[in-house]
């Protein structure tokens, strides 16, 4: 009787994860839209509530610790469990930077910069991170360890993408601020907010590295 009601507590923590794991994810679906079709005034309908997001996650945060003193999970249970307490935190963290490539790349856009240039590494950039993140997001339900492994390199290649997409952007607008100084603070605010996205794919690793963790144990910390 007791496993069934902890398996239900697990499948409820499961579920709410995903949802404001969605939160994040719907953000940045709203935001690919707006640059695909370069209304970048609906960035605004894209932004999203950290408050709220950050209010699921302490409510998520209780129940893992009400969890861990109702049931006193062991093995497996107490990995997964503690692996869904720092995914709370990682998804907060997604959250923000998500939050801050919206606002600083809408705020920051002007008809006056090199629109092509800027989407044709930007809108690459932010399907990887989003790739990423819904990959990481999808292991939660694998109980497989073969597919959380596989989903796991997935992320991983999914963020050295955005690591390289950003490095090229970062070249290309450089070159742009040299061809034009009285834009480089515009620039350079666009360069910070496609570097949120870079950060948004390291959190997705992140994940799925904790959610490998809970499988087969090891390090829960990456190196």
């Amino acid at each position: 009787m007791m496993l069934k009601v902890y398996e239900t507590r697990r499948e409820q923590i499961q579920n709410e994860l995903l949802e404001i794991g969605d939160m994040v994810i719907e953000s940045l679906n709203a935001a690919l839209k707006a640059l695909k079709d370069e209304d970048f005034k609906a960035l605004k309908d894209a932004e999203l509530s950290l408050k709220k997001l950050t209010i699921s996650s302490n409510n998520i945060d209780n129940s893992i610790v009400t969890a861990l003193a109702l049931y006193q999970p062991e093995a497996r249970d107490l990995r997964e469990l503690v692996s869904y307490f720092k995914i709370t935190n990682e998804l907060v963290r997604a959250g923000g930077n998500t939050k801050g490539f919206i606002k600083i790349f809408r705020t920051s856009f002007s008809d006056d910069l090199n629109t092509k240039t800027i989407l044709e590494y930007a809108i690459p950039l932010l399907k990887s991170t989003l790739l990423s993140l819904q990959t990481s997001m999808s292991i939660i339900k694998e109980s497989t360890t073969n597919h959380i492994e596989e989903k796991y390199q997935r992320v991983v290649v999914e963020e050295s993408k955005t690591d390289d997409l950003y490095s090229m952007i970062e070249k290309n607008i450089l070159k742009l601020i040299a061809k034009n100084l009285d834009l480089s603070k515009e620039y350079f605010d666009i360069l910070t907010s496609l570097r949120k996205l870079e950060k948004i794919s390291d959190r997705s690793v992140s994940i799925a590295h904790l959610l490998l963790f809970a499988e087969r144990g090891g390090e829960i910390e990456r190196k």
